[in-house]
């Protein structure tokens, strides 16, 4: 059985989530932020015989994101999808967007795969790494993170808003560590999307003519340090297996492909 999920079920939800806190970060981020009655936001729940919750169905804004233990109405689910109006994305671990899909009315465009990793400990960081130049960036350093990533090719299509990024440091749901030389930061790495229980890796980089010298690995590493004492769990997204390699050497370990399925 489906129904929409409310505050009364808040308990059993995050009951369900929590278990891998890695893979449900942006349903828990989002339902932590503004809870389960939005104009824009939703959440489905699919119940098992006896009464207990077996899956559930976010919506927010024009996304949908499922998440199942095991076996679940896939039909159901994507019957959900197929009524809502403006619904254009849907994304989620590949196997469990994968049973939605062929009950959708409408047709995947387009369809990106991302190696998904995450960090429960900090058991391979390196301890032989000097940190010492390895800074927490404030609020004033905002414009010059941005300087940074706006030199990186990768994230060009990707335009940094300072008054976001602000707006999610004072929130605390994110935070960057870098490193400066020839006064301007040249590596740096951050998390978004903070939760009670996760964070998500972001924007790791370093200028081309800084590279080879283990600067992101060690901005990445003074960041775990930091995120794993607080008891969280670090996630990350990477689609190029040589970066893949490096997330491994500091203790990342595969937990499947994270899907975004454009709709027509």
């Amino acid at each position: 059985m489906i129904r929409k999920l409310t505050e009364n079920d808040r308990d059993a939800c995050f009951q369900l989530v929590k278990k891998k806190p890695a893979e449900n970060l942006f349903i828990i981020g989002d339902l932590e932020a503004f809870g389960f009655e939005q104009d824009f936001q939703e959440i489905w729940g699919d119940f098992t015989e006896d009464g207990g919750l077996r899956a559930v169905l976010l919506r927010y804004n024009i996304n949908f994101i499922p998440y199942a233990e095991g076996p679940f109405d896939a039909q159901g689910f994507a019957e959900i999808i197929n009524h809502h109006p403006e619904v254009k994305q849907l994304s989620g671990l590949e196997e469990i967007t994968e049973s939605i899909v062929p009950y959708l009315s409408k047709p995947v465009k387009q369809n990106r795969l991302c190696y998904y990793a995450k960090c429960e400990n900090g058991a391979k960081l390196p301890t032989d790494l000097d940190l010492t130049p390895v800074r927490k960036a404030t609020i004033g350093d905002i414009d010059r993170l941005i300087a940074l990533q706006s030199q990186i090719p990768e994230f060009a299509t990707f335009p940094r808003n300072p008054g976001s990024m602000k707006r999610c440091m004072e929130k605390g749901i994110a935070r960057s560590f870098f490193i400066e030389e020839d006064g301007q930061i040249v590596s740096s790495a951050s998390t978004t999307a903070e939760n009670s229980y996760a964070a998500m890796v972001v924007a790791v980089c370093t200028l081309q003519e800084y590279k080879r010298k283990g600067y992101a690995t060690r901005c990445l590493t003074r960041l775990a340090q930091e995120v794993l004492q607080e008891g969280k769990v670090l996630c990350l997204f990477y689609d190029n297996p040589e970066a893949g390699k490096i997330y491994k050497r500091l203790g990342y370990v595969d937990i499947g492909k994270w899907a975004v399925r454009a709709l027509q």
